[in-house]
């Protein structure tokens, strides 16, 4: 199994409502590919002093479990990723780090 770990970083504040939409269209269009295992989401926790950092500083997580590499890598050219991540560029611009891993324990 592959972990695909995202985090995913708006440049702008995005409101509630619009970053719990991010999170379900990704998470809809993942699972949609019928290659996903698991695709889970969530919000960064933010702490004092943190934008003080020179980091890529997360607004959000997306992880997304497939069997292998080339599962993953099919993944993204599936229909439809490219254009939900996109569209929501279009309208938040986002930055992504990602590391591809095993799970954790």
């Amino acid at each position: 199994m592959v972990m695909h770990t995202m985090i995913v970083s708006f440049d702008q504040p995005v409101q509630d409502s619009e970053l719990d939409q991010y999170l379900k269209d990704i998470e809809q269009v993942m699972l949609g590919t019928g290659l996903t295992q698991s695709v889970t989401t969530g919000r960064h926790l933010p702490i004092p002093g943190e934008e003080a950092i020179p980091a890529l500083i997360a607004t959000a997580i997306v992880q997304v479990s497939v069997a292998d590499t080339d599962t993953l890598a099919k993944t993204f050219a599936a229909p439809g990723v490219h254009e939900v991540i996109a569209r929501w560029q279009a309208r938040h611009p986002y930055r992504v780090a990602w590391a591809n891993h095993e799970p954790l324990s």
